[in-house]
């Protein structure tokens, strides 16, 4: 529908047949002048704003839809000021029963031939689409941590049970793949989610200062200690105690820690005799214990009793089906925290997202959403607004930016993605991406996808055998 249609200008509908075919329209339409009073408002828009027609036609726009840019970034005032079109703007409007409505709103200007008189805009409601988003995000969320990565589910059906025991757990992972979260996840689950949930990296401080924080210093321990002060042991006393970065203890610290996991008790600086303690032990590395243990640089019988129950969480380069919903998370909350309307990341932004791999991982790609709303406004993210490492004039051009990935190249992508993480078994791989083998075998040929020759089965096999039934093993 052109704007000459919208303003009747050389339009053979008669004005009762415009309205009808504006009343059919899936979406809220109305119309202002230059005092910005209501012009014309469709059947969608009342609907939405429950707010009637003839009730809402002569008064100001801002009266009725009450949005949170009525004050100082109104759309319509922008087009009608600059004459460009504005697409696609996300905002909230207050309906007549007080709450508040999520809106995708498109505004431009209305005009008499070479003169504005006025502009129209169109907005679609998106409650039933950020319900949805709720469902989809509840559906792959434990606790804070959002993933439909199939070992990511695993883990979430596995956390109640770990969390329900007070065995010692270790979480391993590379930085920013959400090692904290599980921690944390772990306590809120466990029955001791009333008691401290208390963090230390042991990677930050030297050893002197580790074992103080830890274990707490008595007066008179060292100059300066004019009073006792508890250490991250006692603040956690009845709750959970993250061991961040464990593998970077000295391997003195790692004797007395060895005490206070086998026996209960440590002493704290200064002090004569122990004290027990009650704290569940979670360790975090992001380095390969058993590594360290080989090299002589981790003790086998610590390694051994903080490994009870052992979490590795994949990368984000290896869980990339992750991605979109951990975009929309962090754009959801950005907008929260920043007060801000965006809608979204283009196509384009995906696609260049899809396409990194995320060395920083999960911490990295919130870093990049930040990054983003600084420069970005409102309406869609785009490739200008990522920071250059992300998006580089040589990957514009790989990527062929002037348009977006095809469904078949999305799936081609995915379908690599899922062979390469089960060392190109296809069977296994058809396991994970939840359809039939011979599907999958048909796909791999129709895409053109190039395997290795080899067949994945011995590899799959041999690597089955190793991780056992072990619970807590992902």
């Amino acid at each position: 529908m052109d704007r000459d249609t919208i303003t009747g200008s050389h339009s053979p509908l008669r004005p009762e047949q415009m309205s009808v075919i504006l009343d059919s329209v899936a979406a809220g339409i109305f119309t202002i002048d230059m005092d910005w009073r209501i012009t014309s408002f469709n059947r969608t828009a009342e609907d939405i704003t429950g707010v009637p027609r003839n009730k809402s036609l002569g008064k100001p726009c801002w009266e009725v839809f009450k949005s949170n840019l009525c004050e100082d970034d109104c759309p319509i005032r922008q087009t009608i000021k600059t004459g460009m079109q504005i697409v696609n703007r996300a905002a909230y409007i207050v309906d007549s029963k007080g709450d508040r409505v999520p809106i995708s709103m498109t505004a431009a200007p209305l005009r008499d031939e070479d003169r504005v008189i006025g502009g129209v805009e169109t907005f679609r409601d998106l409650r039933q689409v950020e319900a949805l988003r709720k469902r989809i995000e509840q559906s792959y969320c434990c606790e804070d941590i959002l993933s439909c990565n199939h070992l990511m589910r695993r883990m979430f059906e596995l956390l109640p049970t770990i969390a329900d025991s007070d065995s010692t757990v270790c979480i391993e992972g590379e930085t920013g793949t959400g090692k904290e979260l599980v921690a944390r996840a772990i306590h809120t689950l466990s029955p001791r989610k009333d008691k401290p949930f208390v963090a230390i990296n042991c990677g930050a401080l030297p050893d002197s200062l580790l074992e103080s924080e830890l274990f707490g210093y008595k007066a008179g321990a060292f100059t300066d200690a004019k009073r006792d002060k508890p250490g991250r042991c006692a603040l956690a006393e009845g709750g959970t105690l993250l061991l961040d970065e464990i593998g970077d203890i000295s391997p003195a610290l790692q004797v007395r820690l060895l005490r206070v996991i086998q026996e209960r008790v440590y002493e704290p600086l200064g002090a004569t005799k122990p004290v027990e303690t009650n704290v569940r032990i979670v360790a975090a590395t992001n380095k390969n214990l058993d590594d360290l243990v080989r090299q002589g640089k981790f003790r086998h019988d610590l390694y051994y009793r903080i490994n009870v129950v052992q979490l590795v969480l994949p990368p984000l380069r290896e869980r990339k089906e992750d991605i979109p919903l951990l975009v929309d998370h962090f754009v959801a909350r950005f907008n929260r925290l920043q007060d801000k309307d965006v809608a979204g990341v283009s196509e384009r932004v995906m696609e260049l997202l899809m396409a990194h791999d995320f060395p920083g991982n999960v911490r990295e790609l919130e870093n990049i959403i930040e990054h983003a709303f600084v420069l970005c406004q409102g309406g869609l993210i785009e490739p200008r607004h990522l920071p250059k490492s992300i998006c580089p004039t040589s990957a514009l051009s790989s990527l062929g930016m002037g348009r977006a990935l095809s469904l078949e190249e999305m799936e081609k992508i995915m379908i690599t993605d899922a062979l390469r993480r089960n060392d190109w078994n296809r069977k296994a791989a058809s396991r994970e991406l939840r359809i039939h083998k011979s599907t999958l075998f048909r796909k791999i040929k129709v895409l053109g996808i190039d395997l290795p020759p080899l067949d994945g089965r011995s590899s799959f096999h041999r690597n089955m055998s190793a991780a056992g039934d072990e619970p807590g093993l992902v």
